[in-house]
């Protein structure tokens, strides 16, 4: 089971997430987002033992594995993309009605991540979706879309995903965490995690 956090775009933001107990960290590669990693320089602070998940969204493969490679990124998450032999990859996959579970196992990834249906945005929007629609699927999922403190132990009972994902309900502001509230998340997470298991 893994708690992850996406859309740290600074060193204390990282380092407080770590200390709390994530197990990965995402950084934002997707120059259209609100929480796109300009200032990478902070990598080189952080410690090796959480996987680094570098979000992408429509990239050229060959630029996705030279990012990777450049800053020892552990999985790649990517977004309205095919699967890129060679990497460990995360595919996300937003959930509507029409999602089966051969959509999951034909996602060619280590780990699906489903999410809340974002349009332009591609996440990020901190609404849940209708978790049922969800009910039954399996395989490595990571469940994502609207998460934090107060949902969470709900969300892991309802589904028993193998990780979940928080990102703009435990921020003050797009990029910056509320580092209260992220703690709460993961803790929350953990202790439910804990009490499935």
């Amino acid at each position: 089971m893994i708690v992850k956090v996406c859309g740290i775009t600074n060193s204390m933001d990282a380092l407080t997430a770590l200390d709390a107990g994530a197990d990965a960290i995402g950084f934002n590669f997707w120059p259209g987002s609100k929480r796109f990693i300009q200032d990478t320089a902070f990598f080189a602070d952080l410690p090796y033992d959480f996987w680094r998940v570098g979000l992408f969204v429509g990239e050229d493969p060959s630029r996705v594995a030279d990012l990777m490679a450049e800053f020892r990124l552990d999985v790649a998450q990517l977004h309205k993309m095919d699967s890129i032999d060679g990497l460990r990859v995360w595919k996300a996959i937003t959930v509507d009605t029409q999602l089966t579970q051969r959509h999951i196992d034909e996602a060619r990834a280590e780990a699906v991540v489903l999410d809340t249906p974002a349009g332009a945005l591609e996440g990020g929007t901190g609404k849940t979706f209708d978790w049922n629609l969800a009910q039954g699927l399996s395989g490595k999922i990571v469940l994502a879309g609207g998460l934090d403190a107060d949902n969470v132990g709900l969300a892991i009972r309802t589904l028993k995903p193998w990780g979940v994902d928080a990102c703009s309900r435990i921020e003050s502001e797009p990029g910056k965490k509320d580092r209260t509230q992220m703690r709460a998340f993961i803790e929350a997470a953990r202790k439910e995690f804990h009490e499935v298991c």
